[in-house]
């Protein structure tokens, strides 16, 4: 959008050479035989819904500029309009303190879509894309921004047909995120009206202990309704997240099995092999803790441990997930000195190139003693879960990029096998891999061909490209398509976000207490510091880990 910058905004309007569009389908700018080839060829039209498209949106980025618009947000649009999952009825204006005007964005966002693509992108797709594109330049804190703000909405909701929907995603520093809230809720921009919505997408972190989540909850709800408010977790935009339900819920084979009686012990393990990157002065203030254990990991913990919701509504699936991060057993401080790890990355290899120690990263403390890994043991105070214990693990610069949930089931009785060679039975387990390789394998015993008995382990493996097919993805398509939808299944209610902070204050009280006898120190390209194997191996277990 060619607007001038929001100081003066007296003189602001839309001003574009192509602002008078006509609106046209894939089949009207493709033609029939190209867009049936078009289909053919794109694995996202044979997902489900069929082309089923969300309601009119206008959707406005603030952060427009920054890392997650160009490598998540804009791919995670042109997946979705490649797949006909957008309404012809779409437009998207960009906010954001550099000065551009709207051709100017255009080039730039064409030549990320470029970049990043791992496919072929259609020249098409991509036109019909940028041509609801627009960007307007001011600061997040200036009142005028809000003033120029009002004046565009206006003009490209009439322009695209966008029926008063409004989409605000703050992909911004958390800093802003009260901030933008309440200069919408001044200027009216999120009052909602008969037949139109106004929601807001909010990233993480979503503070940074209980008491900044509970004043950051406020704060939004003092502008928002609940029903307006969608806070985004990646991770559970990832088909093998999502589909953990199904997998529990619609096979009547595991339900029955899903508890103490057959379950030894969970483990649930999101490993980088990236360090902090660019991200060093973020993560020297958050550490892996704050980072990754109250969204990431507890979202998926729900979602393996919740009980079943009476129906897949929002509200139900919400409910459970709520119960159950109440039912964790909370930690005092003697149970986190035995419960939990807390580690550093030294200097290491990985993936045969040496890398730096953690200290030694751009924007990191020399003396820092931020963690980078985390592990715990966790315990479900509920007649399902009793006495199981949930083995959580998450870390930078491990041996391999993997997140997976482990299933352990109790070993079967060895009597049976007494007078035979067999001397132990492996037990029986169950891998969800969310990334990178999706799919699911279960483990199970075979006889061994041959005169003795002897038993074997075998493998049944279910992977989600053979079956499904390899679709593009960010992970932010299913929920954006949601969040148009108003559907909030996936997004963290305020109860949850709060109680998974309950869960976190405790340990980093105790470890800000400890100080440098908190760190445990790794090696890079390493699966973390001893320490966190004698958290499992005090039980008589041990992590899976990849050779």
């Amino acid at each position: 959008m060619n607007t001038p910058h929001p100081r003066s905004s007296s003189e602001s309007s839309i001003h574009h050479k192509d602002s008078v569009q006509e609106q046209h389908t894939f089949e009207d700018l493709l033609g029939g035989t190209e867009a049936k080839t078009l289909r053919d060829h794109n694995p996202l039209f044979h997902q489900a819904n069929h082309g089923q498209t969300r309601p009119p949106t206008l959707f406005v980025i603030f952060g427009a500029q920054g890392d997650l618009t160009k490598r998540k947000l804009i791919p995670a649009l042109y997946n979705l309009a490649a797949s006909r999952h957008l309404p012809q009825e779409f437009a998207i204006l960009g906010v954001d303190g550099i000065a551009m005007d709207t051709e100017d964005f255009r080039l730039k966002i064409s030549q990320d879509i470029q970049e990043l693509s791992n496919l072929p992108i259609d020249a098409t797709i991509k036109k019909w894309l940028l041509d609801r594109l627009y960007y307007l330049s001011g600061d997040f804190r200036d009142p005028h921004t809000y003033e120029s703000l009002q004046q565009a909405v206006s003009q490209l909701n009439a322009q695209h047909g966008t029926q008063g929907n409004y989409l605000y995603y703050l992909a911004t520093a958390s800093s802003f995120f009260g901030e933008i809230v309440q200069q919408l809720g001044e200027k009216g921009l999120v009052k909602q009206n008969e037949g139109s919505s106004r929601r807001v997408v909010i990233e993480k972190p979503f503070g940074h202990d209980l008491e900044s989540a509970q004043s950051l909850n406020h704060t939004l709800r003092s502008v928002l309704a609940e029903s307006q408010i969608y806070r985004i977790d990646h991770y559970l935009g990832k088909e093998t997240v999502q589909n953990i339900l199904v997998f529990r819920f619609a096979n009547g084979i595991f339900e029955p099995v899903w508890n103490r009686n057959y379950i030894d012990h969970v483990q649930i393990t999101v490993a980088e092999t990236l360090g902090v990157e660019h991200r060093g002065t973020y993560y020297d203030n958050a550490g892996a803790l704050r980072d990754m254990v109250p969204n990431h990991l507890l979202q998926i913990l729900g979602f393996v441990a919740m009980e079943p919701p009476n129906t897949f509504d929002a509200e139900a699936v919400r409910n459970e997930k709520a119960k159950l991060l109440r039912a964790i057993e909370p930690m005092n401080p003697v149970d986190v000195l035995q419960s939990t790890v807390a580690g550093q990355y030294r200097a290491g290899i990985i993936n045969g190139r040496h890398v730096p120690p953690y200290c030694s990263e751009t924007n990191v403390s020399p003396k820092s003693l931020r963690e980078t890994y985390t592990a715990m043991t966790l315990f479900i105070e509920s007649w399902r879960w009793e006495g199981v214990p949930f083995y959580l693990r998450t870390g930078k610069r491990l041996n391999k990029r993997v997140t997976e949930v482990v299933i352990q089931f109790k070993s079967a009785p060895l009597m049976l096998f007494r007078k035979t060679p067999v001397d132990r039975l492996t037990p029986n387990v169950l891998v969800i891999r969310i990334q990178p390789d999706e799919g699911i394998s279960l483990s199970f015993g075979a006889k061994i061909p041959g005169p003795q008995v002897q038993v074997g382990n075998v493998d049944m493996d279910f992977q989600y490209a053979d079956y499904f097919g390899d679709a593009p993805s960010t992970g932010y398509e299913t929920l954006l398509h949601d969040v148009m939808d108003g559907d909030a299944t996936l997004f963290q209610r305020s109860d949850n976000v709060e109680l998974g902070w309950q869960v976190v204050d405790p340990i980093l009280k105790v470890w800000d207490s400890l100080g440098t006898h908190a760190i445990h120190h790794y090696d890079s390209g390493s699966w973390g510091p001893s320490e966190a194997d004698a958290l499992l191996a005090k039980d008589g277990r041990k992590w899976r880990n990849h050779d």
